[in-house]
């Protein structure tokens, strides 16, 4: 039942005037006997919104269970006594943002608090890549930041991103996103601010960060691309965030003066007009890219998510009807891994990481070149924090290629590698070499999205009460539940399953959408034909997957 004295408090505590009246109007509608009001104003009020290990995400709007400035102001006020309890004689935040609605005036309430607080901040002047706001962490020896973004998220959303360096951390995790038991510490200091007009926030103080910035950020990027042709021509596509301008730059900088961009989708618009999902991932995203990749006549696409720190990539193929075909992040994780494993060559101090979700080849790559390897958790929370980390991924995008100056996935970086290495050497005939030598590991995800998220834990359950004995007719060698964590990883919600014939299952709850994901990998050797062998592997993925979705059973 809905309890409208505290609806009328929050309102009355709400700093922006459009938020409070939204609320207001529901609850004008729901009085009036509205349902869908009244669910509305229930879903909005159930709670505050979660900050956990990825921070906050979730629907702009008024109410607790929002993102909205006085959510924002309540988590940085949390944020910042969780600073100052840490570090009592004062600290240093960089704050980032995208160009979502709401992402700027978030971004000036968290420097207002820390200014007030004991802090100084250091806010950058205009909307920028992600991966930005982790280079500055490092480059200011900062000792938190904060990035406002939802990444590719739909539209409606936004996010605040958390990252601890400098003096609040000293391993491993310096510069990444903050895990447990962080997250825990600051939402318990979020959930003691008693109000929002209680929150100190000054009027001024803050440093502006400007194009100096993204100078020593360019400048760090050309000494890790590696030298040799450039003669490639690139079709670029921002997808309608803020990585544009500097992915351009950063192509030019290191040699590559043959791009054309996706005019349609360059600069940044927070109604991403021309794609449903913002989200290179998602079917359709790239079909502007592969429209002016067909008349252009290119040899690579190249594509960033809207706060430009995943990376994606597509390649000619005689196959295809449109005679392109979008890698899949294992792919380019295998691309980049050997890049990265061929560098650090016969040092075992060096390491290559990936999360349980991505693919197994990358460990092959890393044992062929004599370089360590590492599984991790899902997330660069995890994957970027491993001691002796020069290459990361997850088979969503990311990729953290350069963890000594950017502690997190950094699609500017990732693509400015993966251009190089395609001027050298097509990506196609270094993908055929991987699979001649190891096998085909071929994956696909198997997403089943939900409205009603009881139905994920449900999913989830149906699993771990029936047992899997068998998969695409082969028996299930390994079943691990997550949850109850080992030696190697940390509990989480989660499912493992190995079974004979090699394959791998991972079936986990997505962390920033209501997903059910199942991730699948099969091993096919390459006996006679190679496209033979990537069919049979393609065939069976289908199996697996029709398997899966039965046991699920949602």
């Amino acid at each position: 039942m809905l309890d409208y004295s505290v609806i009328e408090e929050w309102i009355a505590d709400d700093p922006d005037t459009k938020t409070a009246q939204e609320v207001r109007d529901l609850v004008n509608l729901a009085q009036a006997g509205d349902v869908g009001a009244s669910d509305e104003l229930e879903d909005r009020f159930s709670g505050i919104l979660t900050f956990g290990t990825a921070g906050l995400r979730g629907r702009m709007g008024g109410g607790p269970n929002r993102m909205n400035r006085a959510v924002v102001l309540r988590a940085a006020a949390g944020l910042a006594h969780f600073l100052q309890d840490l570090l009592p004689d004062g600290y240093r935040m960089v704050i980032g943002y995208d160009a979502r609605y709401g992402s700027r005036q978030f971004a000036l309430d968290t420097a207002a608090v820390v200014e007030a607080t004991g802090g100084h901040a250091l806010i950058f002047e205009k909307a920028l890549p992600t991966p930005l706001t982790a280079f500055a962490l490092r480059h200011f020896d900062a000792d938190a930041a904060v990035v406002v973004t939802a990444s590719h998220n739909p539209k409606d959303d936004n996010g605040y991103k958390v990252y601890l360096g400098g003096r609040a951390v000293s391993d491993s995790g310096k510069g990444a996103q903050i895990v447990s038991p962080f997250d825990a510490q600051i939402f318990e200091a979020i959930q003691s601010v008693p109000s929002v007009a209680s929150i100190k926030r000054a009027d001024s103080g803050w440093e502006w960060l400007g194009d100096e910035v993204v100078e020593a950020y360019l400048a760090r990027l050309q000494e890790i691309v590696p030298d040799g042709p450039r003669n490639i021509r690139i079709v670029l596509t921002s997808m309608h965030g803020v990585g544009g301008e500097t992915m351009l730059s950063a192509l030019h900088r290191c040699g590559f003066t043959d791009v054309h961009v996706v005019t349609e989708q360059q600069d940044p618009d927070p109604d991403f007009p021309t794609v449903v999902f913002p989200n290179p991932e998602e079917p359709g995203a790239l079909d502007l890219a592969i429209a002016l990749a067909q008349k252009v006549n290119a040899d690579l696409i190249l594509a960033n998510d809207p706060d430009a720190d995943r990376c994606s990539a597509a390649i000619p193929s005689a196959t295809s009807p449109t005679g392109w075909r979008q890698l899949t992040g294992n792919e380019v994780g295998a691309l980049l891994g050997e890049q990265a494993a061929r560098e650090h060559a016969g040092n075992p101090d060096a390491v290559l990481a990936n999360s349980i979700v991505s693919s197994r080849l990358v460990a092959r790559l890393a044992q062929k070149f004599g370089v360590s390897h590492k599984r991790t958790l899902t997330g660069f929370k995890w994957i970027s924090r491993v001691p002796g980390l020069v290459f990361g991924f997850e088979e969503a995008l990311g990729y953290c290629t350069d963890p000594d100056y950017v502690r997190d996935k950094d699609g500017i970086t990732a693509c400015s590698r993966l251009a190089a290495l395609a001027a050298s050497i097509p990506l196609q005939v270094l993908l055929d070499e991987q699979a001649e030598e190891f096998g085909v590991y071929a994956s696909a995800p198997l997403t089943i999205r939900v409205e009603d998220l009881d139905l994920i834990a449900q999913g989830m359950q149906n699993l771990r009460a029936t047992p899997l004995v068998q998969i695409a007719g082969s028996p299930v060698t390994v079943a691990q539940d997550l949850a109850r964590g080992s030696d190697e990883l940390p509990p989480t919600d989660g499912l493992l399953y190995l079974t004979e014939a090699g394959d791998q299952v991972v079936v986990r709850p997505s962390g920033t959408e209501p997903k059910l994901k199942c991730y699948i990998e099969v091993i096919i050797p390459v006996s006679g034909s190679l496209p033979a062998a990537r069919q049979e592997a393609e065939d069976r993925l289908e199996v697996i997957k029709a398997d899966m979705r039965e046991a699920i059973g949602i």
